[in-house]
């Protein structure tokens, strides 16, 4: 299989031949050999690149999760690199003076709390408001394309982690997300998408010839990336989703757990594809630093039959049933819960509580339903 970028470089840079271009991209912006786009592009004898564009962690890939991020000049091609994570997360027109096309290869992870595809929703929409061609060089789901797991975005709770009526894992690639974002929710750009040439919609990404590299630096691999549409939940509440550690998003724990109980607790409940190990670790940064946390480890045993967002809520059930004293969803300063912005609804902070997420899951059938069929004319891939 090619993707995207391999595709471009061969055939479809040619009409854009002559015309300033732009590139959204960060350190998973590499072709099959592992060379960056941003070297291909500024070496291409018929590629004028004016300018970059970083996303959340920087176009390196150095910043935490949160963290804003800076304009500055790239050292290595002395081109101006512009943050889309910094003062504005949607690039002004000062930003996008310089070129005349902007072209999007990032790598995404299949779900819709990862900020990449809301980046190049808000590039889309300034391409759309200045008149600029907007280019997307499509890469694989690494979750494939067949699963959709939970609900839809509803309205007061959207955000930088769940922009649009989507659900927790979305099955679709960057490339049918533009073309879906572009037409159900009226951005109207001037868009073409390169196809990756050989991708299959029940492919994973170690399914494909590619090199994983971390699309920031908590996403370590297809594991995590299959459990993140469910512990992704688990940021939004006083639990460590095991960031400072090796194992970010499998590992969630928290000192006041008994990670043996937690464990028996969870494989009782027999949910496919996933057994609960209890563990222990030691966080390095963010939620309990430098405290031993117990808790559990989600070992994927069959990726095919796993509901992630299923084991997620499950295993928030269980903690909550178990530690009612302890566990709590983390409240902001202006009063929100994060909670609410990642679960995409306000309910769910309540059905967790009284353990009815299985009635939950069950109402998010009938949005998937709706979900799949909006979605089915923007599929490239059959």
């Amino acid at each position: 299989m090619r993707i995207g970028l391999d595709v471009f470089l061969s055939k479809e840079f040619n009409h854009f031949k002559g015309k300033r271009v732009g590139l959204v991209t960060n350190m998973t912006g590499v072709n099959e050999r592992l060379v960056p786009a941003i070297d291909l592009f500024s070496k291409h004898p018929d590629i004028n690149l004016v300018a970059l564009y970083g996303p959340e962690h920087g176009i390196r890939g150095d910043a935490k999760e949160g963290e804003k991020v800076d304009s500055s000049i790239d050292p290595y091609t002395g081109v101006p690199v512009f943050s889309l994570y910094g003062a504005s997360k949607k690039p002004s027109k000062e930003m996008l003076d310089t070129t005349d096309v902007i072209v999007f290869d990032l790598q995404d992870i299949g779900s819709r709390y990862y900020t990449f595809i809301y980046t190049m929703a808000y590039v889309m929409e300034a391409c759309a408001e200045y008149d600029k061609q907007f280019v997307v060089l499509d890469r694989p789901n690494p979750i494939s394309g067949v699963a959709v797991e939970g609900n839809l975005v509803e309205e007061d709770v959207r955000s930088f982690v769940g922009l649009y009526p989507i659900p927790n894992r979305h099955g679709m690639t960057v490339g049918e997300l533009a073309q879906f974002f572009n037409n159900e929710f009226n951005i109207n750009c001037d868009l073409t998408v390169v196809s990756m040439e050989g991708w299959k919609r029940d492919m994973y990404y170690d399914d494909t010839n590619l090199f994983w590299v971390p699309p920031s630096p908590n996403t370590t691999g297809i594991d995590m990336s299959i459990l993140y549409p469910g512990t992704c939940l688990v940021e939004g509440t006083n639990l460590s989703e095991g960031r400072g550690t090796t194992k970010p998003f499998e590992y969630v724990g928290a000192p006041y757990i008994d990670g043996y109980h937690l464990a028996k607790a969870f494989n009782e409940k027999g949910i496919p594809g996933v057994i609960a190990r209890p563990t222990s670790f030691i966080p390095t940064y963010s939620k309990h630093k430098d405290k031993v946390c117990e808790g559990v480890q989600l070992h994927v045993v069959n990726r095919h039959s796993l509901h992630s967002l299923k084991a997620g809520l499950t295993l928030l059930e269980e903690i909550a049933a178990l530690y009612p004293n302890d566990f709590e969803f983390l409240q902001h300063t202006n009063g929100k819960y994060f909670f609410d912005l990642l679960a995409g609804t306000k309910r769910l902070r309540d059905i967790v509580l009284e353990g009815k997420t299985e009635e939950f899951l069950g109402d998010c059938n009938n949005q998937q339903e709706k979900f799949n069929k909006q979605k089915e004319s923007y599929l490239l891939y059959k």
